[in-house]
């Protein structure tokens, strides 16, 4: 089976590029990415040589770049981890999310169509949904409120892929998962930025009142999940993954920083982003019933391992952050 992996070089396509390697001797992977500021070829550095690995350095927007893959790899199965994906900066500059997250989706389904995959999988988050109170849980059917520049990219995206089914019959499933936590996070999201800045005695900037609540799935689960889908998902269906983790960002940061052996002295409560979502929570139930998926990390050992791994990989956040 010939693989596209979009966004490959990213945190969550990276260890999916890793995982289907290592679980499956019949995958043959093609990695597309643009290596922008979040790809980095650094996260793939022990899979470089494999006999069924190869990179394609690109831009899931380019036309031409997108049929000579299909033409030069026979592409069975995309799986589109591309995305513009952080909040903050689709607030500075929403743009640069339409085109990727949306007009790139829409090259990729085009392919797609024309060369007659027998599977699209798009990847999106639980932030479509928009946001919940105090009680209760996204599922399937919950109608689509997105509340950022980013969620409302992907969102749209979620609905072309859909389209795209009903329309052309391709055979489509779109998956909406949690937070996503582990090993090769970029530095500018949450858990990684808190454990460098920890690691380094530096303030550790907390939105509001830090009550905000995510649920938190490892990444290694969300593979998977994926892979999951890939083989057995029903076409048409959207499938939500979770790890039923829910947290407050602040008891994360307190976690984060007992585990460091730092003071709590570090944390500096900052104005509140706009548009933040209160709460976040996903209900797994039918990829669990209908699949037989189950989360298999325990946040407690998942967030301590992903703590040791910063600890034991500076080399390559030093990389990254330029020092």
């Amino acid at each position: 089976m010939n693989v596209l992996v979009t966004g490959g070089a990213g945190f969550i396509g990276s260890n999916f590029v890793r995982y289907m390697l290592r679980e499956h001797e019949d995958v043959r992977i093609v990695n597309l990415d643009l290596l922008t500021y979040a790809g980095n070829l650094d996260n793939l550095r022990d899979v470089e040589g494999h006999p069924r690995y190869t990179f394609v350095r690109g831009d899931i927007g380019d036309r031409k770049l997108i049929e000579k893959i299909w033409q030069s790899h026979h592409i069975d199965v995309v799986v589109n981890f591309a995305a513009e994906s952080h909040v903050d900066r689709s607030i500075q500059n929403p743009g640069a999310f339409v085109e990727t997250n949306v007009l790139g989706t829409q090259v990729l389904l085009d392919a797609a169509k024309r060369h007659g995959v027998q599977k699209f999988v798009q990847i999106s988050t639980d932030e479509v949904y928009g946001t919940l109170g105090d009680e209760g849980s996204f599922t399937e059917e919950t109608p689509l409120k997105p509340n950022s520049p980013y969620s409302a990219s992907k969102a749209s995206a979620d609905l072309l892929v859909r389209s795209y089914h009903e329309t052309y019959g391709l055979p489509v499933n779109i998956t909406r998962c949690s937070n996503n936590y582990g090993p090769y996070q970029y530095p500018e999201k949450l858990i990684p930025l808190m454990i460098i800045r920890a690691m380094r005695d530096e303030t550790l900037p907390v939105y509001g009142d830090g009550r905000n609540v995510r649920d938190w799935l490892h990444v290694e689960d969300h593979c998977a999940a994926v892979d999951l889908v890939i083989r057995q998902g029903k076409p048409g269906e959207v499938y939500n993954i979770g790890g039923h983790n829910e947290h407050r960002n602040i008891d994360i940061v307190k976690r984060i920083l007992t585990l460091l052996g730092k003071s709590e002295s570090l944390i500096d409560y900052v104005e509140d982003r706009l548009g933040h979502d209160y709460r976040y929570a996903i209900d797994p139930t039918k990829i669990t019933q209908e699949l037989g998926w189950r989360s298999r990390y325990a946040f407690d050992v998942g967030l301590a391992e992903t703590v040791a791994w910063y600890q034991a990989n500076r080399s390559w956040w030093d990389r990254l952050l330029g020092r």
